[in-house]
């Protein structure tokens, strides 16, 4: 089964990095699914405006700043995605600390740049 990334926060604004993110993540091969206020098509991925349930999401891609986080932290936790990547401006440790509470990796760093290195 692929491993799937979920992009949380994903606008159909062009010049936003959570959109050049679906990008880097297609161009790179990888499943993705988005989720974000308006449903659209980014790069062939459909943006769902509901939040998918019981799937199996490997990483989570925050693009939500911490305090639009706090609606999502029981949805994150029941996920169990193996990861959840906090991107520049979305740091919480308050969130952080949950989900290591609950065995879920999470990093702080840039998904583009894992991407263009190599390292995501």
């Amino acid at each position: 089964m692929d491993k799937i990334t979920l992009v949380l926060g994903a606008s159909l604004k062009p010049e936003r990095y959570s959109n050049k993110a679906v990008h880097a993540l297609v161009d790179k091969n990888h499943s993705v699914m988005a989720f974000g206020l308006r449903v659209g098509n980014i790069r062939g991925v459909e943006v769902h405006n509901r939040l998918p349930l019981k799937i199996a999401i490997d990483t989570v891609t925050l693009y939500l700043n911490a305090g639009r986080q706090k609606e999502y932290y029981s949805y994150l936790v029941d996920l169990k995605p193996r990861r959840v990547i906090f991107n520049p401006g979305t740091e919480n440790f308050e969130l952080i600390s949950i989900l290591e509470k609950e065995g879920i990796i999470t990093e702080i760093a840039c998904t583009l740049v894992l991407l263009s290195i190599g390292n995501y």
